[in-house]
């Protein structure tokens, strides 16, 4: 389930810096130094919002986990990041796209706001990481209760979650990738 929490910080984090980046070139109707103040400002406010918000519904159906079944569907780190990228291909690509035209406005601002949600995103993903080694159990979603799109882990249609050993599937806690112990 951090899996698809952190699908998107990368994206947004690494979209961000470079529309931030190109944003820096262009003076802008403000100027670069409120832009980049501007940009910061946004920058801690966005990856404040976005790590905190929704934080109540996670915690509830973190305690209601129930023990992964036979017939539960759960997808591995590789897949869940996939489909997640590629049903929010577009809604990036609008981001950036946004954050490079704001730069003429306000250079920089549209760039940081973006990869403020990126790392926001991070922080939530690394929070989760936190309980589920807590709670020494990885905490899953059912692939039927995400959204058509890959993502939503805390949407309506998410009943509940589903847990499993710490050892299970390709994921760390906090849907890290899994490290394996170098052979000797």
């Amino acid at each position: 389930m951090a899996v698809v929490v952190r699908a998107g910080a990368a994206p947004l984090w690494w979209l961000g810096v470079f529309a931030a980046g190109v944003g820096v070139l262009v003076p802008g109707l403000t100027g670069r130094r409120i832009g980049v103040l501007a940009g910061a400002a946004l920058f801690i406010l966005a990856t404040a919002v976005v790590a905190y918000v929704r934080r109540k519904r996670y915690t509830a159906l973190t305690r209601s986990a129930a023990r992964a079944g036979k017939h539960d569907v759960l997808q591995d780190r590789a897949v869940a990041v996939r489909n997640w990228r590629r049903g929010h291909r577009w809604w990036l690509l609008l981001a950036f796209v946004a954050a490079l035209g704001s730069a003429f406005a306000v250079p920089a601002a549209g760039g940081m706001l973006l990869a403020g949600c990126g790392a926001g995103l991070r922080l939530k993903a690394a929070w989760l990481g936190r309980r589920e080694r807590a709670e020494n159990a990885l905490l899953w979603v059912r692939v039927d209760w995400l959204d058509r799109r890959g993502g939503r882990p805390a949407g309506k249609a998410v009943k509940g979650y589903r847990s499993t050993g710490i050892a299970a599937g390709d994921a760390a806690p906090g849907g890290a990738r899994r490290r394996t112990a170098a052979l000797v």
